[in-house]
């Protein structure tokens, strides 16, 4: 490092494709110490916040990447300041053991990007972004060319045909015109079971399909929380549940 002193970071682990791959640039930067890997989880039903994969296949993927996982406990629906507050202690916690950043997976969405760099500000703070306004065409070939496998275990209503399918080229030309590639505008969610982060993959198996329908708090802001752009022609999302199988 030539006396440069690194980053201490703390990793914000949706368990997805755009986590996987902004996570593997930040390993391959010597300048950043990653500490931790951070994830909301739905204290009632033991699932991730949002992407409704298991707790147990979130446990697993931090196993594999080597990082320690650190869970934030939240109720199924919280409003934003019941979701401030405990992002605040939690933020507080990490600043006390020395941690000075915080990196997202985020790609173009410039409201969320601001309502994190403020919050962590609060803290004192500072966010870092490694796929910010890359083109989520190139980042999805990116994904795909770099051996990562991942399947989408969440979409809004009008995407349910593709709830449950593992994203591959071929998948990608059904898109619908009008839905981002990486589904960043909240299209669809995704769980990453294999690639060069992991020292083995991810066991599992293709469960049962439901559909959640659901109204967001009215003062939600966080993508991690809210449903998308769709919300008000349907309020809710298709879930296909993906199964732990016994590791070999």
């Amino acid at each position: 490092m030539d006396g440069q002193k690194k980053k201490v970071c703390i990793f914000n682990w949706s368990g997805g494709k755009d986590s996987s791959l902004a996570l593997y640039h930040c390993l391959n930067d010597p300048k950043l110490d990653i500490r931790y890997l951070v994830t909301t989880v739905n204290d009632s039903a033991n699932r991730v916040s949002m992407h409704g994969v298991r707790e147990e296949l979130l446990i697993r993927q931090a196993e594999s990447i080597g990082i320690p996982l650190y869970q934030i406990r939240l109720p199924e629906m919280p409003g934003m300041k019941e979701y401030d507050e405990a992002m605040s202690r939690h933020l507080q916690k990490f600043k006390d053991e020395g941690v000075t950043h915080s990196i997202f997976g985020d790609i173009f969405l410039e409201d969320l990007r601001k309502y994190r760099e403020d919050r962590l500000a609060e803290a004192g703070l500072k966010a870092i972004f490694p796929l910010w306004k890359r083109d989520t065409t190139e980042l999805i070939n990116e994904f795909l060319r770099l051996g990562f496998r991942t399947m989408i275990v969440c979409t809004q209503h009008y995407l349910e045909s593709f709830s449950g399918k593992e994203i591959t080229k071929e998948l990608i030309t059904t898109f619908p015109e009008d839905i981002d590639v990486c589904g960043e505008n909240g299209e669809f969610h995704t769980f990453a079971f294999d690639g060069p982060i992991f020292k083995h993959p991810i066991r599992f198996e293709v469960g049962e399909k439901v559909f959640k329908e659901f109204k967001a708090p009215k003062d939600a802001d966080d993508s991690c929380i809210s449903p998308g752009p769709k919300q008000n022609e349907r309020a809710g999302f298709w879930y296909t549940d993906l199964v732990p199988l016994t590791q070999k």
